[in-house]
């Protein structure tokens, strides 16, 4: 599907319940008391029709497709919940890759990201509020995130993989995937205040 017509496509979903599209596109949120973390972007893809995936190039081929969850603050402001997970960090590949041959802005420079709002542990009810397109096309932007990117470049060629730590990067930060203690594989994230840039709700 092209990226503009899965996004006028998605943009019929803003205000949209997804918890009621799991259950017609029979995507499993609870198996018994073990929660489906990526249950809201499985529920997106089928409804584009794509199969599930995670492989590291872009979801659907010139574009890939994010969600991330936002929270409603006691003010009754929306805010960003959470980092926005971007792709895997392979240590080799990093090394040996400049920034603009990265899987970071392949990820990212054909982004549509889309933000549900998280109500409770729960996920009785969760919905979508906006669909954005976003292209990395701000000058001041890219040549951020391509600092951060060659940050944990030269952190991996200079100190090694098990020196990145979530302390560094602006707007991308490289950290543990995961929450399991000891875990050694890591990623790239957008931290909490690129994400809300990229969504417009700063």
């Amino acid at each position: 599907m092209e990226r503009n017509d899965a996004i006028i496509k998605l943009k019929q979903l803003e205000n949209v319940d997804l918890v009621s599209l799991a259950r017609k596109y029979d995507v499993t949120i609870w198996k018994g008391e073990k929660k489906n973390k990526g249950w809201a972007g499985h529920v997106l893809e089928r409804y584009l029709g794509l199969p599930i995936n995670s492989a590291q190039s872009p979801n659907f081929g010139s574009w890939e497709l994010k969600i991330v969850p936002l929270k409603r603050l006691a003010d009754g402001t929306i805010a960003v919940k959470e980092t926005m997970a971007i792709t895997m960090i392979d240590p080799f590949n990093v090394k040996t890759t400049p920034f603009e041959e990265s899987h970071l802005l392949a990820k990212l420079k054909k982004a549509v990201i889309c933000a549900r709002l998280f109500e409770s542990q729960e996920e009785k009810r969760s919905v979508l509020v906006r669909v954005v397109a976003f292209e990395l096309d701000d000058h001041s932007i890219y040549e951020q995130v391509k600092q951060d990117y060659e940050e944990t470049r030269r952190c991996i060629i200079k100190r090694g993989f098990e020196h990145l730590t979530g302390a560094m990067g602006v707007l991308v930060q490289p950290r543990t995937k995961g929450a399991r203690h000891g875990s050694t594989s890591r990623a790239f994230y957008a931290r909490t205040q690129f994400v809300a840039k990229l969504l417009g709700i700063q």
